[in-house]
């Protein structure tokens, strides 16, 4: 018999903690929003029966764990990712709702056991733990597991779930449809640590080893709900419409898209480009290492190490503490090292988001220098400030942030709000403390020079993390930095960049970021495309940030990247897992609906175009220092010529600004006035279901502005 749901399980868990008991749902009437964001803002505003709730702690909040349909197949850089949704904590100045996404292989596996998402509703009396087993799913007590942090946590449940196998050693027994069904596959287990039983803000989820849902504090959440872990099992598979096309398109990306493994180099930088990130932050000093990659994927971007620690963690992980530990150790690299990599560990062990770290213990390594911190001081601390850098300190730091102690007491709830507590709110207000946007830390990409990062966190909910046109940035600065002369030119790089985003914006304009185009209509539209693809291709699809969009590549001839291509674009993988016949830009379309309901329940939840701005520096105070020694990106020039232009020392215009979000709420059939929802632009994006709950809560925009 034709299955219907190709790349689809077929099934929603439903979780109701309070009532103890799990019921299942059909998936065909959510197949429309794709899977992952779309599929939970979807079933978030279904079984969310209080939307105007603004803090993720609250019992009435609704989380939901979202695989897509690429979960579990071979779409490369997308079988193995994960979407959750719900509203989260910490945020500033309201806790909205919110998402945030991991890697790895849990929501592979949650499709193999038969479902596309679990939805998680109520509290607990008592700590548990969720335990599914392909179509059998059990509530299950965790108060012997509750204090534990993340790696003994799941060392405990693989061998609590092997030693209930009962059978042959190093085997899963799991229920089949004709009987018992074994496996020698670990668990996968999505889990909290300490951070998030004491539900801070900066509490995570954690998979594996590595693999984090950081941003939004869903760790505090699931300790609200007294919920640890849940761990899936898994011996089914995902039907597939068209094997062959998947696997055709798989090997045109490997083959003509991605950079050579045997020669990697610098100057391949770009979404299928260098395959170890490891060596582009702080590397380990080691040559026994493995690279290891999320399921499906064709790159690999992190690592394995004979050492023992440090596996799996990359990136910002790897940074946020080495200029502290470098100087403490006085060049022994190999000592450095270990500290860094360490500390990433027990970030993860702790279930710690180590996002905010960074910028935030600089903040408080500030106030110690001015003795505003410390012992019996203004904010009083009893850690060993003189030891910054070292093991020891970090390990006690982060122990004390994990459970809201000694300095975690006062960013327990975000550190703005820590900040405005200790009566310092000028430091944020000044970038003293460099929290940018909705309570969170600059990325790294600062909003007065990478225009898409800080004009689309500003329209979303969250820091948007979504690399697909901040590729630009890294591949020309760091060809510079390395002595390289860029292999693509300004001007060929906007135009093959900017002919992938047809219709939505009209021309290479669009990627122009000199201060005169800052605030047009053509970056306008790119912002508008950068967002929808985002919230479709990679936020619902799942397709992994730091491989796509692919809007060019210096591996192919032509430098055209594989997005929207006729053999390895996305929409090709989509069409042959799902049967479907979508187009690219139809992708983009479905992405414009599901960001339009996310704005329905931020209206619901207090949001106005008030609120949706920088912190004052952007503002106020040119951008003067970077951590390049400049900002390299395309711009014309006076004669009208391409060219790539140092943006630094600038900063953004609040009249032009708020006069671009009036443009933008216009064009998206928004009050202008509110930036919220009018009954004619919700029925433009086929959302009149949501009409009678704005209304009824008086969050309808008006019309006779737009």
């Amino acid at each position: 018999m034709e299955n219907k749901l190709y790349g689809f399980a077929g099934k929603i868990l439903l979780v109701d903690l309070g009532a103890g008991t799990t019921t299942a749902v059909s998936s065909e009437k959510y197949r429309q929003w794709g899977g992952g964001h779309g599929l939970g803002s979807a079933l978030f505003w279904d079984y969310c029966k209080d939307k105007t709730i603004t803090d993720g702690r609250d019992p009435k909040n609704v989380m939901v764990v979202a695989a897509s349909p690429f979960s579990g197949t071979n779409t490369p850089s997308a079988g193995g990712r994960c979407e959750v949704v719900g509203v989260g904590v910490g945020q500033y100045p309201v806790s909205w709702y919110t998402r945030s996404n991991f890697g790895g292989r849990f929501s592979a596996t949650l499709k193999y056991a038969g479902w596309d998402a679990v939805v998680v509703m109520g509290r607990a009396r008592e700590p548990v733990w969720l335990d599914i087993r392909n179509h059998e799913v059990a509530i299950r007590p965790a108060g012997k597991l509750w204090g534990t942090d993340t790696k003994t946590l799941q060392q405990k449940l693989w061998q609590r779930l092997l030693e209930e196998a009962g059978g042959m050693e190093g085997w899963y027994r799991l229920p089949g449809k004709r009987g018992p069904e074994y496996s020698t596959q670990k668990p996968a287990i999505l889990c909290i640590g300490p951070a998030g039983e004491h539900q801070v803000a900066q509490g995570c989820l954690i998979h594996d080893s590595g693999n984090g849902a950081g941003q939004c504090g869903f760790g505090a959440v699931w300790g609200s709900k007294n919920l640890k872990a849940i761990a899936v099992q898994g011996s089914g598979a995902v039907a597939v419409a068209d094997p062959a096309a998947l696997a055709a398109a798989r090997f045109a990306a490997k083959e003509h898209y991605a950079a050579d493994f045997d020669n990697p180099d610098l100057r391949h930088w770009g979404p299928f480009g260098v395959p170890a990130w490891p060596v582009i932050f702080f590397d380990q000093p080691n040559e026994h290492r493995r690279v290891q990659a999320c399921q499906g994927c064709i790159a690999g971007c992190r690592a394995r190490f004979n050492v023992g620690y440090g596996n799996e963690v990359s990136c910002q992980e790897t940074e946020w503490y080495s200029p502290h530990v470098i100087k403490w150790c006085k060049g022994d690299k190999q000592k450095a090292s270990e500290i860094v990599y360490k500390t990433a560990d027990l970030c993860n062990q702790l279930g710690l988001n180590s996002y905010p770290m960074g910028i935030g213990l600089d903040w408080l390594i500030g106030l110690r220098e001015e003795g505003r911190l410390g012992p019996g001081k203004e904010i009083d601390s009893k850690l060993d400030w003189d030891k910054v850098g070292s093991l020891e300190f970090i390990r006690e730091l982060l122990e004390a942030l994990a459970r809201g102690e000694d300095i975690g007491a006062l960013v327990a709830d975000g550190w703005v709000q820590g900040a405005i507590k200790a009566g310092r709110e000028a430091d944020w207000r000044s970038g003293k403390l460099l929290f940018t946007y909705w309570g969170m830390p600059e990325h790294g990409y600062d909003s007065r020079l990478e225009l898409e990062w800080g004009y689309e966190t500003l329209i979303c909910d969250r820091d948007m993390n979504s690399h697909s046109i901040n590729f630009i940035f890294w591949f020309v600065n760091i060809s510079v930095i390395y002595g390289f002369k860029p292999r693509i030119s300004a001007e060929k790089l906007v135009k093959v960049a900017t002919d992938k985003m047809k219709p939505w914006v009209s021309g290479p304009e669009a990627l122009d970021y000199a201060t005169a185009n800052m605030y047009s209509d053509a970056v306008m539209d790119m912002v508008r495309w950068h967002t929808f693809y985002s919230r479709f291709w990679k936020n619902s699809c799942l397709l992994c940030d730091f491989r796509w969009a692919d809007l060019f590549n210096t591996n192919r001839p032509d430098l055209s990247g594989a997005t929207a291509s006729e053999t390895a674009g996305e929409q090709v993988f989509w069409n042959a897992v799902t049967g479907e016949h979508l187009s690219f830009n139809d992708g983009i379309a479905r992405g414009r609906r599901i960001w339009h309901l996310d704005n329905a329940i931020w209206a619901l939840q207090g949001r106005h175009r008030d609120m949706m701005v920088f912190a004052d520096y952007v503002y106020d105070k040119d951008c003067d220092t970077f951590e390049f020694p400049f900002y390299l990106w395309p711009c014309r020039n006076s004669a009208g010529e391409w060219e790539y232009t140092d943006l630094l020392h600038r900063r953004l215009d609040r009249e032009k600004f708020e006069d671009w979000k009036t443009r933008f709420f216009k064009k998206e059939g928004l009050d202008p006035g509110s930036g919220r929802p009018t009954r004619a632009g919700l029925k433009e994006q086929g959302l009149e279901f949501v009409t009678a709950e704005l209304e009824r809560h008086k969050c309808l925009g008006r019309e006779d502005k737009v």
